[in-house]
């Protein structure tokens, strides 16, 4: 019998997205939205956000292209350009 999952806010999903992107980049690991999505799905995360959401939540928060976060000078414009 498996147990169920609480469902978890918007807010929370996006924190565990940004969690899984830096735990998975820290170990060497693929980190895009395909690799963060099928991580989230291997640890029950619920609601499981698509593949567009995960990809537009990175780029939200300057976690593209082998970036770890947002940097001196850097704005919230120019990390969705």
């Amino acid at each position: 019998m498996s147990t169920v999952e609480p469902l978890r806010t918007k807010e929370e999903v996006e924190e565990i997205v940004v969690i899984t992107r830096l735990e998975l980049y820290n170990r060497g690991l693929p980190c895009g939205p395909r690799a963060i999505g099928a991580k989230m799905d291997d640890d029950s995360v619920r609601p499981l956000p698509c593949i567009s959401t995960i990809a537009r939540i990175l780029t939200r928060r300057g976690l593209t292209h082998a970036r770890t976060g947002m940097y001196d000078g850097d704005t919230a414009e120019s990390a969705l350009a």
